[in-house]
């Protein structure tokens, strides 16, 4: 969430995003007389999102009813020590108002100040489906540079169906119990699932400990499918 939370979860966050400039921004708290790195996150009903940087504004016929408000205004406020709790956003300020967006469930994306802000933890999913309202939106799964984040090649229709079909149905069992096994692993494979709606969110995934950074271990099947379509695209480019 940010650095008054676990050290550790931001810096594999702003890791894995390849840091877009904007995405993490640093900035001194005078009350407290701390550097703070707050990631542009919001919490609402017990859930927190961040900001999805991939996505361009949304627009308006995409606002769904009012979900929700910011109280809370984090950057040049908070502290270390701070909690976060519901209402509170890194960089909204007090009052500004939180939407659902048309087409999805708002424990997934809600909108806020025109941009997507997409689930990071829900501590009420116990599957991946409950936490990535994706079942029957997906156009494809493509492969992307660790280093840059560059587009590298697309999974193939079967293997993108393949890929959402397992994943899904995953026990959900958050961030920090994947870390614990891929703290010391370097060998991320960066994946981006693409929506029918022309939107999209990056997944990054490690084959040594099969989980994901966004919270679910793999099963064989897709440790096997993932690892042999990255194979299988980068041997096509060459």
């Amino acid at each position: 969430m940010a650095s008054c939370g676990t050290m550790s979860k931001v810096e594999v966050i702003t890791q894995h995003q390849v840091a877009d400039p904007d995405s993490v921004t640093e900035k001194t708290a005078k009350s407290c007389m701390a550097i703070i790195d707050w990631v542009d996150f919001l919490m609402i009903n017990n859930i927190k999102y961040y900001q999805n940087y991939d996505t361009k504004a949304v627009t308006a016929e995409q606002i769904g009813d009012k979900v929700g408000e910011v109280s809370y205004m984090l950057n040049d406020h908070a502290c270390t020590g701070h909690v976060a709790k519901n209402g509170d956003a890194a960089f909204l300020p007090i009052g500004t108002v939180i939407y659902a967006m048309k087409g999805y469930k708002s424990e997934f994306r809600v909108v806020a100040d025109n941009k997507i802000y997409e689930v990071e933890e829900n501590p009420n999913a116990t599957t991946m489906g409950d936490l990535l309202d994706i079942q029957g939106k997906v156009k494809k799964v493509s492969l992307e540079s660790s280093q840059d984040g560059s587009p590298i090649g697309d999974f193939s229709q079967e293997a993108s169906s393949e890929f959402i079909t397992e994943l899904l149905p995953l026990p959900y069992v958050g961030f920090d119990a994947v870390y614990e096994k891929i703290k010391y692993d370097q060998d991320g494979i960066f994946l981006r699932v693409h929506l029918h709606d022309g939107t999209s969110f990056r997944m990054v995934y490690y084959p040594k400990a099969n989980g994901f950074t966004s919270g679910a271990f793999g099963n064989e099947k897709l440790k096997i499918l993932i690892t042999s379509q990255r194979e299988q695209i980068k041997a096509a480019g060459l």
